[in-house]
This record gives structure tokens, sequence and C-alpha cells, in this order.
């Protein structure tokens, strides 16, 4: 068999690692010729591509971004020369030119649907779940969550020393736009006074309430772990409106103008911690700073836990393609793997639950969610 392989949407660790795993079995175990595709969706409908050997997958374990690169394009608008096509006809025409008997795909939410529409185009397509943000549907985690995850916690700690020391309050922003899972666990795990994430629309009057009743205890500091995407109970309001909108509207005109006015509603809070910081500040009398923890979270060298998670993903994907089962996204559901239905995860996001147990550890130490 000839697999086509590649990595789409924004990098994470563990992409190498996975593969190495996914590669490593396919050659090895079935005899499988690999060929990857440079730049994620984009490489693939400009048939740029690479041979993957033995020698190539050798010393990628450790080694954080992807060897191949990446891109966010989308398959069926895709801008070429100034234009915005749909690139699925070409992209078919390549994998039959390639002689191609499968495609696995290497990404998130984003490359799921990219899949399915490949899929449904007669492709034989495989995924393997990556993110940092653990927003994946139908399967428990990603690769590339669990070394964000550390980073995320170790600068939170870091972050706890200069708070104590200067009386201040600190706000790090962590990434995840729609999903808290990174903030809520890097949160938990380093110990921030307050957790804000975009499950759960926060009030101002109670963080400040959390920070004086710290004050009052002797703690004259604090720490505030921000999910990017955590929003006041007011600018969450309005971005369900613009949402709901979306939803509602009966024609591709409505819907285009109704994505509009939702871009620019997010586009007005995208100061949102800035902001928070200073009101903070004036309301409690406390010195506020803010860090942005940024695409820090997405470099380095994965650890044990995405290694070991990426190449389990990688060598069931490998085991899907010689037996002939396409049309799935590699889930990891335990200490086993499951294939998932495209159908089951694209359009799909993993949200925090509001009665999570992680949620309920942070309330019952005394964490404050802002709600």
């Amino acid at each position: 068999m000839r697999v086509g392989i590649l990595t789409a949407g924004g990098d994470s660790p563990g992409l190498n690692a996975a593969i190495r795993g996914f590669g490593k079995c396919a050659i090895g175990a079935h005899g499988m010729e690999l060929v990857g595709f440079r730049d994620g969706i984009r490489g693939l409908a400009e048939n740029r591509t690479v041979p993957l050997d033995s020698s190539a997958l050798s010393g990628i374990l450790t080694i954080g971004g992807t060897l191949l690169g990446t891109s966010r394009d989308k398959v069926h608008r895709m801008v070429v020369d100034g234009q915005t096509r749909d690139m699925v006809p070409t992209i078919v025409e390549n994998y039959e030119k390639d002689g191609l008997d499968a495609l696995v795909m290497l990404g998130g939410g984003g490359t799921a649907k990219n899949a399915l529409r490949l899929a449904n185009a007669g492709l034989n397509v495989v995924t393997l779940p990556k993110t940092i943000d653990n927003d994946i549907a139908m399967t428990d985690t990603s690769f590339g969550f669990a070394t964000a995850l550390e980073i995320a916690t170790d600068a939170i700690d870091r972050l706890h020393s200069t708070a104590h020391s200067h009386h201040r309050i600190i706000l790090a922003e962590i990434m995840g736009h729609r999903a808290g899972w990174l903030a809520l666990g890097a949160g938990v795990a380093g110990g921030a006074d307050v957790i804000l994430l975009p499950e759960i629309p926060y009030s101002i009057d109670r963080i400040v309430e959390t920070i004086q009743a710290r004050t009052e205890r002797g703690s004259r500091f604090s720490v505030v772990a921000v999910a990017e995407g955590a929003r006041s109970i007011k600018d969450a309001g309005e971005i369900q409106a613009a949402q709901a909108w979306i939803r509602e509207a009966d024609s591709s005109e409505g819907k285009a103008a109704a994505k509009r006015h939702l871009a620019q509603v997010e586009d007005s809070h995208r100061e949102n911690t800035f902001q928070l910081a200073r009101e903070l500040e004036s309301r409690t009398g406390l010195e506020s700073r803010v860090t942005i923890l940024g695409y820090v979270q997405r470099g380095g060298t994965p650890c044990a836990m995405d290694r070991l998670l990426a190449t389990r993903l990688g060598s069931a994907g490998a085991q899907l393609v010689a037996d002939g089962e396409f049309g799935v996204m590699v889930a990891a559901r335990g200490e086993d793997t499951l294939a998932v239905p495209l159908t089951e995860v694209a359009g799909k996001t993993k949200l925090v639950p509001q009665d999570h147990s992680w949620v309920q550890a942070a309330r019952q130490v005394g964490t404050g969610l802002g709600d």
C-alpha cells in the first residue's frame, strides 16, 4: 500500500512522534510506502510531496513542531492566486496521480471537517487527534495537550513567586478560545486563585470578592488563570446573540452578514484580559499585570505522556489502514484506542462540562471561577 500523511492546523508538541508512530508501524509491520505532504492541506492541493522512509523517521520522537510543516487551509475554500477555490477535485486528482491507497491527516477540529469532505469525495481517510486545547469530540484526549498543560502549569508556578513578592494580581492568559481545558487544568495544578473559562461566563464582582477575601486573610496577591476565550456575562451574552443570528439566518447573504457581525463582536473583546486587569486594579487597589503565554504553549519537546499517546494513536492508525477501515478518527479511550466515524467528530467541540471533576475539585479547594 502507498499512504500519504500530512499535519494540518496549529502546530503542537507530539506531531513528529505521531508521524513516527504511524510510519514505523506502517513500514515495519505492514510493508507500506509512506509519502509526506508539505505544509498541510496546501501541500496536498499543490502536490508537494516528500518520501518518508525509516531513516527520515529516525530521531524525530523528541522534536517539537512538525517536520512536514502545517497550514490552516480549508479544502473547499482555499485562497489560490488571490481567489477562493474549491480544491477538493484537485486533491482527488493528486491522490490518484500519486497512486495513494489512503491518506492520514493529523489535526484538530478543522482537520476533521476537511477529512470528512475528502472522505465524502471518495478518498480513504484516517485522522489522528491533535490539539493543545483538548477540545476534539469523541476522544479522551489529544496529543499536544499534556505538554501544553505542563508548560502552562510551570508558568503559573513561576508567576506565584513574583505575584507574592510584589503583592500583585497577575493574570496569566492561556490558550483556549472555545474550550477551557488548558486553563482549567493548569489553574488547578498550578494553584491559581481564580480560573476563568469560556464555558463559565464571569462576573467581575465575584472575582473582586474572591481577591478581597484573600486580602482579608492576609494574602495580598492573587494569580488568575484566564483562558483566552473567557468572557464576562455581558460579553458572553453579546457573542451568544451573534451566534444565534448565524444559526437562524435563512440565506447565504444573511449568514455572511451574521458572521461579519460575530467577528466584529469578538474583535471588540480581544483586549479582554488587559481590560479585566485594569478593572481589577481599580477595584482592589492591587497592582495588576498580564502575562500572555501565547505560542510558547505550542513549542518544545513533547512530554513523555504525549510521546506515548502519539505513538499509541499512530500505530493504531497504521493498523486501521492495513485493515481497510477508513472515514474514521483514531480516538483515545481509556488505555485503548477506538475508531470513531468522522461524522461523529467533524463540526463538534468537546467543552468543559460545568459538573466536570476538575471544576468540582477547583471549587472544593476554594478556587474562584468568577460565577
